[in-house]
């Protein structure tokens, strides 16, 4: 397993890391995406560590915490193993302060997830969400406080605009307050909005980011094909109006391309669609998820291999979109405002 520098920090994460939104299966939501009870996730722990994996994801809202606590139960006598990441910010409850980053919320929820996970600090904390009421000084001061008293390791933030991100990290740097190193972000083949903005922003900012939903909220399974129905076990069928939304005929034309790449590797289409992730700029870490121990295995055979780059032109050509403005107006002006990620040819011949 190859090991990444998490943003600027000096922090070490697997290339793979384990997202634990399969655990639990709480409600009909959070069902589709999988019901692991403790017994299989120690299991699918264990799988983990053997292929070099440490980084572990949940989040507090994530089957209302019962992810959190099956994770803590299924690390017992082997935390020093992990890292574990998880988020606070959205409603954990009906009260008016039972959501947001406030420093009344923060605390309490951090507090909360500490005893479901039944350790003493998590190694990266995120901000689930920018909360637009709370002062960015007063969320910034509270995560500082949680570092210096060790509950808390590293912080990051998860689902930011590139403003939300860069005016935090700006006050962070004015009152020498502990700085986001990493931003959870959603990145995947069909949906590659994060290169028009947060990807310039997190280079040149060394913010890394950890990728939720690499596979397309489980578009890019392998199972979706032209003209046939969904297959019968797929998340889709409960929760394609939650993510993204993708146009049918873009998603069969990548799903081509990767049929395509899949062939000449040898590889399945989840494992080059991750693979492709893998080689992109301030990428720290891909988040996969596994219903089962046969799931596990093949996403985490997406490493120690590399496309070639002709394979990742092709990806590229395929799954490329026309950005909104500014950002095709920036790409006139590539010789003075370089992008982070090379066009197509045919994109690069029309600027020229």
């Amino acid at each position: 397993m190859e090991y990444r520098l998490l943003g600027g920090s000096g922090l070490k994460v697997s290339a793979l890391s384990f997202g634990t939104g399969t655990f639990g299966g709480a409600n009909e939501f959070f069902q589709a995406w999988g019901n692991t009870d403790v017994a299989e996730a120690r299991r699918l722990i264990d799988i983990c560590f053997e292929a070099g994996i440490n980084l572990f994801d949940t989040a507090n809202i994530y089957s209302k915490g019962v992810s959190e606590e099956i994770l803590g139960k299924a690390l017992e006598g082997k935390r020093d193993k992990a890292l574990i990441s998880t988020k606070a910010t959205f409603a954990m409850g009906d009260g008016p302060n039972d959501k947001g980053s406030s420093r009344y919320h923060l605390t309490s929820a951090l507090e909360a997830s500490l005893r479901r996970l039944n350790t003493d600090y998590v190694d990266i904390y995120h901000l689930h969400g920018f909360d637009a009421l709370t002062p960015v000084e007063e969320t910034l001061d509270t995560l500082n406080k949680f570092v210096r008293e060790g509950k808390v390791r590293y912080i990051a933030c998860s689902n930011f605009s590139g403003w939300h991100l860069m005016k935090s990290l700006a006050v962070a740097e004015r009152y020498g307050l502990t700085r986001y190193v990493a931003h959870q972000v959603y990145y995947s083949l069909i949906g590659r909005e994060y290169e028009w903005e947060l990807m310039p922003l997190g280079l040149d900012q060394k913010v890394g980011a950890l990728v939720w939903s690499p596979l397309g909220w489980g578009r890019l399974t392998g199972k979706l094909r032209r003209g046939q129905p969904l297959p019968e076990t797929s998340r889709l069928h409960k929760t394609a109006d939650y993510g993204p939304q993708v146009p049918e005929e873009y998603l069969y034309t990548v799903v081509d391309a990767l049929d395509a790449v899949a062939a000449e590797t040898g590889k399945s289409v989840p494992q080059v669609a991750l693979n492709w992730l893998l080689q992109r700029p301030t990428v720290s870490s891909v988040i996969i998820g596994a219903r089962n121990e046969e799931q596990l295995r093949q996403n985490i055979a997406a490493a120690g291999w590399n496309l070639t780059a002709e394979q990742v032109a092709q990806l590229d050509r395929a799954s490329q979109q026309p950005p909104i403005y500014p950002y095709w107006h920036q790409r006139q002006f590539t010789e003075r405002n370089p992008l982070p990620v090379a066009l197509p040819p045919e994109l690069e011949k029309e600027e020229k």
